[in-house]
């Protein structure tokens, strides 16, 4: 299974200016708010990638996801917001007869307040009852006495959709034996969903946001059969 093909920046504006998102299109040119450039531990302002964004934001609608899991909150947790609500306006009634309790719902995981607040503030008002916030604190562990991080808790809902893109390798709490990946040469390395592996169901599809070394984590698990972007 591939993500939509983007062709062109033009092409993403269209897309979403057609969807009622100009917001995000302005944003692109005016500048974004606060990130974190992960190699240099440090806040920059950071622009919605339209490419990016306007991909989700299609495979959301194409692939008809009902219930999304985010880890980390950025300009992917709009995106995925709006693209639930438009699929919850046409399948509402149809969801009915799925084995769904959370359909069309988003549940973000974050260890960071002021990341959490900043989205909730850019979500527009008629998606808020889509987006549930989650604020956990993320630590060290290990799987298989493989180390790794989890948060503190997760929400108990069985996604069709999971998004990695958090924790931040530098906000993670604790070490293992003295090592974190609070380390300007380290690499996130999430290990969450291997523990709930068994719970989710046939079909639910994990996209990874860069993260090539911890999608790697994940393959190397025996049992792991997900289908992992």
């Amino acid at each position: 299974m591939i993500t939509p093909k983007v062709n062109s920046i033009e092409d993403a504006e269209i897309y979403l200016l057609n969807n009622g998102l100009e917001k995000i299109v302005k944003a692109s040119k005016n500048g974004g708010e606060l990130g974190v450039n992960e190699k240099l531990e440090t806040r920059i302002p950071f622009k919605p990638d339209l490419i990016d964004l306007c991909r989700l934001h299609r495979f959301v609608i194409e692939q008809k996801r009902t219930t999304i899991l985010e880890f980390g909150t950025g300009w992917s947790t709009w995106i995925f917001s709006d693209a639930l609500f438009k699929l919850k306006l046409k399948f509402s009634e149809d969801v009915k007869s799925l084995r769904r309790n959370n359909p069309f719902e988003l549940h973000v995981i974050d260890d960071e307040p002021e990341f959490i607040q900043i989205a909730k503030s850019r979500i527009p008002d008629a998606l808020q009852s889509i987006a549930s916030f989650h604020k956990r604190p993320a630590k060290m562990g290990t799987f298989n006495d493989r180390i790794c991080t989890f948060y503190e808790s997760l929400p108990h809902i069985s996604p069709d959709l999971i998004y990695v893109d958090g924790p931040n390798q530098f906000s993670v709490q604790g070490d293992i034996d003295g090592w974190s990946t609070r380390h300007k040469d380290m690499m996130p390395m999430m290990g969450d969903l291997l523990r709930i592996e068994h719970f989710l169901t046939p079909g639910t599809i994990i996209i990874f946001d860069g993260r090539a070394a911890n999608s790697r984590f994940f393959k190397c698990s025996k049992n792991l059969g997900l289908s992992i972007r």
